[in-house]
């Protein structure tokens, strides 16, 4: 797993939230260990709900955060608190962030995307702490969302594409019109170096 090899990209279609669990089921159903991390917000929660009735074997999967705020578990906030809530029964098992820690590959990086172009808490202005390698490290977005004014902890870029493949989900048509202009080689994006840089193959699903 290498990002020394331009990324293709491929749309998904259907690009629904049933077509992201019929991915993460494959996934999770290949064999050996499966090592998979999960973007926060609400999608990861509707695609989960779409697969608590399949008989998934969960306890392969090691289930890493893209990325979460510096919040504790039960705040409304936390994205670990609710993948836990989701899944903590299931037998998978969970790995947190922590800063400065260095990151194992993946099999399947599932990243979101902001209006603003930002995958996992990687801002187009931020504080960020830098560190060589797969790495977790802290950041600061600029300025603070009023949504979710909190201080990060993210997988680097590097970390993010040691993965044997990239599922981008998003919604929305203003959304599809940034990821067409980062396509064209728009830089001004975060998620423009996932896109058209080096690395694994990404896959989008785009919903209206």
């Amino acid at each position: 797993m290498t990002d020394r090899s331009p990324a293709t990209v491929h749309w998904a279609e259907p690009g629904d939230a049933a077509a992201v669990a019929d991915h993460i089921a494959r996934v999770v159903s290949a064999p050996g260990h499966k090592r998979m991390a999960f973007t926060g917000g609400s999608t990861p929660i509707k695609v989960l709900a779409l697969l608590k009735n399949r008989p998934l074997d969960w306890s392969s999967v090691t289930i890493a955060l893209t990325d979460d705020r510096r919040v504790p578990d039960d705040h409304p906030a936390s994205n670990f608190g609710k993948i836990h809530a989701a899944l903590g029964t299931s037998g998978a098992q969970f790995e947190r962030l922590e800063e400065g820690a260095c990151v194992a590959p993946f099999d399947l990086v599932w990243l979101g995307m902001g209006e603003d172009g930002h995958v996992a808490s990687l801002f187009p202005e931020m504080k960020a702490h830098v560190r060589p390698g797969p790495a977790v490290i802290a950041t600061t977005p600029i300025p603070l969302p009023p949504e979710a004014p909190f201080d990060r902890l993210t997988l680097n870029a590097a970390a993010l594409k040691a993965t044997a493949e990239i599922i981008l989900v998003v919604t929305g048509a203003s959304k599809k019109a940034l990821l067409e202009r980062a396509l064209a080689g728009d830089e001004r994006y975060p998620v423009t170096e996932f896109l058209r840089g080096f690395g694994p193959p990404v896959t989008i699903y785009w919903s209206e």
